[in-house]
Order: structure tokens, then sequence, then C-alpha cells
């Protein structure tokens, strides 16, 4: 079928049922008048409303979802709605305006009388088929047909009742004689149960196996079977005080008001299908879920007591009207209500969120689990599995940063396919599609980020989105501390590599130097020996060549020893040390720092040969005329400045060679600082600070 087809069938239906309603608008009107009889249910023309809103629903479903029968069923209730309108509004013009003429009067009393269980079995077969106008299984379906087999009886029954309830007074023109009939009939209305529990248990049963774009839908029907269920509960737990106890006329009105409200929350039904088939994604439904689901149990709860303490208790004494019992109720109300409240909303957050915690669950189970009770390694995998089980996210990552990327640390589920992205600044960059990030900060400073993959057809909502950035909020010290450990291991690496290093480079020197030199030392000293007596000439020039031999070896040991520690700053300090060095550098260097003392050998060692690394890149890499060493101690600490007037470069953008990451770690191994200040065309500054420990 073509869409104007479709289109032209699904406003053809709701214009013959708005011509219906029209009609039932009519008579209406004609009947104004007229008081309701003690048998009708809820108020004037709500028959009205329920058509309309059906069937516009249905009309709206069937031309935007054709191929989805719901709209289409929809349509045919909306009809079954309008004749019901129109029939209870003529049957009270009929009988009650006009006496009983015209007879029609008599037929359209019968329709009101069964029509309306055809009405409430396809609102069933809507809750079964929902959201895509299809069964479960194939035993779902039978077991539909199953209660659609049934709902036939009290539907046969009721248009076969010798006397008819709804307008009482009023003899059945089809009806069958026997008092056994009418008793059946009146029975057989809890036969409407198998259908509305097969409908409801398909609900549940759908929900619970639902994911993405179907829960989204599902929450909508959800949210108004509750409103349904709540306001039905409390009037049929009235209903039953009513019939049970004795009342003033206030209650009376109490009762009326309910029997309107719950023919509004019916309404809601439809709505809630035309929202979660058409803008499931309108709002963030799942807070509104919530409250419907707490402030429902809270009504059960007072009416429960008030039905208890009041009907109850005052049936057995004798005065079910009694204002003590009033008070007594309204005090256990006043006494249990947050308790109940609790409760409640413990039970709304397990129904609405499922195994998945609420947003204040997930912050707590943050700070108990950061609180010393994890291991820094296992922190932020459990943090990348929080934050996806807290929004039911497909996967989350936790993001560090360092030189100038941001690097995937943690990921849940696991994912090591995940590539570093460039920062630029302090904004995140942007991520894979359907990935949000949130960064986490700390004292101003960016640590890192999360960030969350959503189904595809359920994006994040801005309440999730808030939860995020309060989970990054609370993660930041996390952050840090692992921040700080990795810069810990990394420097452990880098201090057992260099010594690696330097101890490879050490063996390299002595073999190639010394080694070679004694060496040659002992060759010459055997061919010496060979020559005494014989050529004592050639002997004596080898032993002056021995001499200056063995001075070079020494030299070569005595150069050897000064890398290691220097004679020269274990004897005079760390100015003579650094002034001996500066004299012997290609660039021209000098140092200020005279007069002041000592200083332990470890920190003199350290700000040592930090000055000689920047002094040595100074000539190597800066193109530098002039170098100056500036040495200060103040208020417990050591400080150093190295300064030259070289090309300089751009700290943000140039990586760090071996030289300056062992200055840090030389610096940071003490609880020292270091800096780095320098730009294209204006020299570099380096410097140190290390704590002096007091003696």
């Amino acid at each position: 079928m073509s869409k104007p087809s479709v289109r032209a069938l699904a406003s053809g239906s709701f214009v013959f049922l708005a011509i219906l309603s029209a009609g039932a608008a009519v008579f209406l009107v004609l009947a104004w008048d007229t008081p309701l009889r003690p048998t009708e249910f809820g108020t004037r023309g709500y028959a009205i409303a329920w058509s309309m809103v059906l069937g516009g629903v249905g009309a709206v479903l069937a031309s935007r979802r054709p191929k989805n029968p719901i709209g289409w069923i929809f349509c045919g209730l909306g009809l079954v709605a309008g004749v019901l309108a129109f029939a209870t509004e003529y049957a009270r013009w009929a009988l009650d305006v006009r006496g009983g003429v015209p007879p029609a009067g008599v037929y359209a009393a019968w329709l009101v009388e069964w029509i309306w269980i055809p009405l409430i079995t396809g609102v069933a077969i809507v809750a079964a088929i929902f959201p895509d106008g299809r069964f479960l299984s194939v035993g779902w379906r039978r077991a539909m047909w199953v209660g659609i087999a049934i709902s036939l009886v009290p539907t046969t029954l009721n248009a076969l009742i010798p006397h008819l309830t709804v307008f009482a007074g009023v003899d059945n023109p089809l009806g069958m004689e026997g008092r056994r009939v009418q008793n059946a009939a009146a029975a057989s209305t809890t036969l409407m149960l198998p259908i509305l529990l097969v409908g409801a248990a398909s609900i549940v049963r759908r929900f619970r196996r639902s994911r993405g774009e179907e829960r989204l839908q599902l929450k909508w029907l959800t949210l108004s079977t509750i409103t349904v269920a709540s306001v039905f509960a409390v009037y049929g737990v009235l209903v039953i005080v009513q019939g049970t106890a004795s009342l003033e006329g206030r209650h009376l009105v109490w009762l009326v008001w309910l029997e309107n409200l719950t023919v509004l929350a019916f309404l809601a039904v439809p709505v809630s299908v035309a929202f979660g088939v058409l803008k499931y994604r309108l709002y963030d439904i799942d807070i509104v879920i919530n409250k419907a689901v707490v402030y429902g149990a809270i009504a059960v709860f007072i009416t429960g007591v008030y039905l208890v303490v009041v009907i109850g208790i005052g049936s057995l004494i004798g005065y079910a009207s009694n204002p003590v019992l009033s008070a007594i109720a309204a005090a256990i109300i006043a006494l249990a209500f947050q308790p109940a409240r609790r409760r409640a909303q413990r039970l709304a957050n397990r129904f609405v969120y499922g195994r998945r915690a609420t947003p204040y669950e997930v912050l707590s189970q943050l700070s108990s689990r950061f609180a010393n009770t994890y291991s820094l390694d296992d922190a932020l995998p459990r943090l990348a599995r929080v934050s996806a089980e807290a929004v039911g996210a497909e996967r989350a990552t936790v993001w560090l940063t360092g030189s100038g990327l941001l690097r995937p640390t943690a990921s849940w589920p696991s994912d090591d396919g995940v590539a570093p992205l460039p920062m630029f600044g302090d904004d995140l960059p942007p991520f894979r599609p359907r990935e949000t990030g949130f960064l986490v900060r700390h004292q101003g400073d960016s640590l890192g980020a999360i960030s969350v993959v959503m189904p595809a057809s359920e994006p994040l909502g801005s309440t999730q989105g808030k939860l995020l950035e309060d989970v990054a909020a609370q993660a930041g010290l996390v952050l840090r501390n692992v921040g700080l450990l990795e810069d810990l291991r990394a420097s452990r690496k880098r201090i057992v590599a260099a010594q690696d290093e330097r101890a490879k480079k050490l063996e390299r020197d002595i073999h190639d130097g010394a080694q070679q030199q004694l060496v040659a030392l002992s060759v010459k000293q055997r061919l010496v020996a060979t020559l005494v007596g014989t050529d004592d000439e050639r002997a004596r020039a080898m032993l002056d060549e021995l001499q200056h031999d063995t001075t070079d070896a020494l030299e070569s040991l005595r150069d050897l020893a000064r890398g290691i520690y220097p004679p020269l700053l274990a004897d005079k300090g760390l100015a003579a040390a650094l002034q001996a060095q500066a004299r012997k550098s290609p660039v021209l260097a000098s140092v200020e720092g005279d007069g002041f003392g000592r200083f332990p050998q470890e920190i003199e060692a350290a700000v040592y040969f930090c000055c000689l690394e920047a002094l040595q890149n100074a000539a190597k890499y800066a193109s530098a005329a002039s170098v100056t060493i500036a040495l200060s101690a103040s208020n417990g600490d050591l400080t150093f400045s190295v300064a030259d007037d070289g090309v300089g470069f751009d700290p943000t953008t140039t990586a760090r060679g071996a030289g300056l990451t062992n200055m840090r770690d030389r610096l940071e191994a003490l609880g020292g600082t270091f800096e780095i200040h320098s730009a294209p065309d204006r020299g570099t500054t380096l410097r140190g600070r290390i704590p002096v420990p007091p003696t």
C-alpha cells in the first residue's frame, strides 16, 4: 500500500471517529442536566476523551509507522471507544431524558454493557507487542490467543444478561432469563485477568531482556503502567473502604475525584506508546519513572495505613469514623514516612537502574574503593569499569596526559587497539565516533580524561553526562597519584639504565684506555728485562718510555676517577669544582656563588653533575657565546641556575633528551624541582632546587 493510501486510510478512520465523538458530544449536551447513574464509572464524556486520544494516536502511528500494527490497533480501539461514547450518551438521552423513546436507546445501553471488554483486550494486545509490533515468541503469541479466547466468555455473558447493570432497571432485549446468567456475568469479569497478566508479563519480560533503543521505548510504557497501577490501587482500596464502612460524604467526594483521575491515568497509556514509538529520546525518562515509582509506593503506603487503622480497627471497635483513629493514623504516617520513603526510593532505584548503580552509589563506590582499598595498579581499571557500568556504556577508557599526548591507560572491557591522541593545550582532542570524553583535573592541572562509548541506539543523556563529570572530578587525586607512581617507576628505570650505561662506558674506557696502557707497560717491562746486560743503551731508553707511559696511565685512571666523583668536589666543595670545569669549557663560562658552606655529598654531586650537563649542552647544541652558573643557599634550600645566550628552543614542543631527563631525575630523587625556561632566539635558563636537611 502506497504512502498516500496509508495516510488516507488512517485519516479516514480518525474522521469517522470524530463524527462519532461529535454525535456523542451532542447527546452529552442534550442530557447534561440528567444526573449520572450510581452504577456509571467516571465523569461525563470520559469515553469521548478515550476515543479521541486512542484514535488520534492510532492515526499518527499508522501514518508514520504503517508496518507497525500498533497504530492500526489503536485506530480500531479508537473506533470501539467512539462507539462506546456514542452509545453511552445516546442511551442516557434516550432512556433518562426521553423516557425510553426511541427504543434504540435500549440497544445502545446493551452495547455499553459489554463493548468495554474488547477495548481492554486491545490495550493488552498492544502491551504484548509493544514496541515493534511482534510477540516475544510463538509461545507468547499462543498465550495471547488463549487470553483472547477466554475474554470472549465475559463478553458473551455480559451481552446476554437479563438485566443491564450500567443502566440499571433496563431489561436486555437480547438477554437470557435466569439469575444464574446474571451472577455468571458478574463473576466472569475476573476472566479478564489472564489477558491482562499476559500483557503485563510480556512488558516485564521484554524490559528485562531489552537493550538500547528498545529499552528506551519500553520505559515510556512502563511509566504509564506505573501511573495507572498506582492510581487504580488507591482507588480500589478506597472502594473497599467505602463498601465496608459507613463514611461521611466527604469520602464519596474522594472516590469521585479518584475515578476522574483514573480515567485520565488510562489516557497516559496510548500517549506513552506514541512517545515510545516516535519520540523515545525526547526526555530523560529514568528520572520520571523513578519519581513515579516513589510517589506511587508512598501513596499506596498512606492508603494502607489509613485502611488498617481507621477502617480495620474502627470496624472492630464500632467507630469507623472516630477522629482519634484518624489522628493515630496521621501520627503513624508522620513517623514512618521517612523510612517508607527510603524503602520506596530503593525500590525505584532497583526498578529503574536494575544492576546499574544509581549516581549516588557510583560516587560512593568510588570513594570507598579509592580510600586505600585497592592498589594504584588496580585503581584505573576499576575506575573504567565503574564508569561504564554507571551509564550503561559499551566501553570506558581512562586516559593520562604526558609529553603532549593523551595516552589510554585502562579500558573496560579491555581494548588494546586504542591509540594515543595529541593534546592541544588543555582541550580534549576529538575522540572516536560515539565516544564522549570528560576532562580530569586536579588543582587546576589537566591530568587525563574518562571517555565512554555509548550504544548507537542509546546516546549519553544529560543526567549520565553530569554523573561522569562528577566521577571525573572525584578521580583527579587518583590520576595524580597514578601519574606520580608512573613517573617514579619511569625514573627508576632511567636511573637503572643510566647506571648500566655508565658502567658499560666505564668498562669501555678502562678497556680501551688504562687497560691497554697497562698491557703495553707489561710488555715493555718484559722486553727491558731481556735487554739488560745485552743492550744497556736501548734498555735505558725504554725505561724512560716506561716512566712516561706510567705517568699517562696514571692520568687516565685519575680522569676516570674524576668522572665518578671529582676529587676537587670532595676536597674544596661545589663552587671550586664548577669553577675548575668552567675554565676547561670551550664556551666562556663564569660561576657566581662564592662564600657559602658545604652540603651533604649527594646534594653537591647532584648539583655538580646537573651544572656540568647543562654546560656541555650549551657548548654542543645552543651555539652559545657565554654561560653563567649561579649558586645560592637560602631558607634551607640549595638553588642553582645555568643561563646561556644561545639559540633557545620551545619546551612545549621539543622533546626532552636524555640529559635533561637525567637532570630532572637526579633532583627529584632528592625531593627537588627542575624548571626549563627557554624560547627561540632568547637563550635557555635551567633552574633547580634541592631542600637541604637540617644538620
